[in-house]
């Protein structure tokens, strides 16, 4: 139940830069025909240009975005064989952060997997094939420290991706994560100290993190961990909860005395 690269039709989210840029290049050196949907439409028209993919410009959340999108897709491709749902926004802060800012990493994080999800499964369970990609990142399996609206999304976005998993695989339509640590792109940019101290040292390119999202989608394995050591971390979270929380609140004094 692996997926075959060569000639899929695949749809890259938030495909203008970073991880999501790098997974359209590598999946069309791979063979696949993309397309690469962002909203800024200047950065996926670059994007589509130089890997000889379909940019596509609009909102990959909102329920009229999505439908948009796969309609456009799959004018172009014929039938969508592999959606990535890459595209991802953060906000540092915790309950003060306004209901404004919670709602739109909500819609971002989450509820655009469920949107394209539900555009997308009557057809793939028609034909009993279709494949589902989220960019959870580790912040999903274990959390971000100082940052509550994109650790509570993600957690979100790898239930309902492994929802998906556990109730139409028998059908042929699976679902993967991908869920890196640091990833040196815009996002680890805006962090600011605290992000950089977190994530920095042990960093990796987005070129990276597509090439561990093409070996998993290959051997077809549900998490696909960039950073090995994530795997210990989220056993050691799992049983050893307690002297997990307490390292972590420990990390976290850390981080506030150096600030």
């Amino acid at each position: 139940m692996t997926l075959e690269l060569a000639g899929a039709g695949v749809v890259v989210t938030g495909g203008g830069r970073g991880i999501g840029a790098a997974l359209a290049t590598r999946l069309a050196a791979e063979g696949a025909r993309v397309v690469v949907a962002d909203l800024d439409g200047d950065a996926a028209s670059a994007v589509a240009t130089r890997i000889g993919g379909t940019a596509v410009a609009g909102d990959a959340a909102s329920e009229d975005g999505v439908r948009a999108l796969v309609a456009a897709a799959r004018t172009t491709l014929g039938e969508i064989d592999l959606f990535c749902a890459n595209a991802g926004i953060a906000v540092a802060g915790g309950p003060e952060v306004p209901d404004e800012q919670w709602a739109r990493v909500w819609e971002v994080n989450v509820m655009a997997h469920v949107r394209a999800a539900r555009e997308l499964l009557p057809r793939w369970l028609e034909r009993g094939r279709g494949h589902f990609l989220a960019t959870v990142s580790a912040a999903g399996l274990l959390t971000n420290l100082g940052a509550a609206p994109y650790s509570v999304t993600k957690h979100a976005s790898l239930g309902f991706a492994e929802w998906l998993e556990v109730t139409y695989r028998h059908r042929g339509v699976r679902a993967q994560v991908i869920c890196p640590q640091g990833v040196r792109t815009d996002m680890l940019a805006d962090a600011g100290p605290a992000g950089s101290a977190l994530l920095g040292p042990r960093a990796i390119e987005p070129e990276q993190v597509a090439d561990a999202a093409v070996e998993g989608l290959r051997d077809g394995r549900f998490l696909i961990l960039p950073h090995a050591e994530v795997a210990e971390y989220y056993a050691h979270r799992a049983t050893q909860t307690e002297r997990w929380l307490a390292g972590m609140n420990k990390l976290q004094r850390r981080l506030e005395d150096a600030s």
